[in-house]
This record gives structure tokens, sequence and C-alpha cells, in this order.
């Protein structure tokens, strides 16, 4: 469901999480809050609509929700993610 995927990361906040989710660690909330400038429950509502796109797995650590890249992505919707992450790379390098 690209259409799902796509208008997922059509948003700026959760189109700048995936770069970070890319190193293949789990991240907290709470990290992700503070790399982004980012209320913890606006941060929140947007992994969630990622989960629900498939693009993110949460584990729950006490109080904390880790986040990383679903391993499990289909290749065509991962091909779109590593494009996505790519691009978000070149262009912070071109801001530099």
């Amino acid at each position: 469901m690209p259409i799902h995927v796509l208008s997922a990361l059509a948003e700026p906040t959760r189109l700048a999480v995936m770069p970070l989710l890319a190193d293949g660690s789990e991240h907290c909330v709470c990290a992700l809050m503070e790399a982004l400038g980012v209320t913890q429950s606006r941060m929140s509502r947007h992994m969630q609509v990622l989960r629900q796109a498939g693009l993110v797995v949460d584990r729950r650590d006490a109080q904390w929700v880790r986040y990383r890249l679903n391993p499990d992505m289909p290749p065509h919707i991962r091909a779109i993610v590593d494009a996505v992450i790519a691009a978000a790379a070149r262009q912070e390098r071109q801001a530099a």
C-alpha cells in the first residue's frame, strides 16, 4: 500500500524521523523529541501514524516506548523508505 506510506511520509516531522531511525537501533520517544524539537504528544502521534503505515515497530520498555524501522517491510516499501532516507542525507549534506 504505497499510498499509505507516501501519505505518512508527506508530513515534515515524520519525514525527518526516518533518517534518525535508519541506524537500525531502537529510539525512545524522548530522544526523537529532543532531536526534532517537538513535544511528547506530537511525537507520539507521528510515530503512531508511521506504525499504522507499517514503517516502524514499537516495543514497551517500562514507561518508555522504543521505535525502530520495521524489519519486515515488503521490499517495495523498503525501497521507498531507503530512497527517502538517501534523499534526506543528500539534502543535509547540501545544506552544510
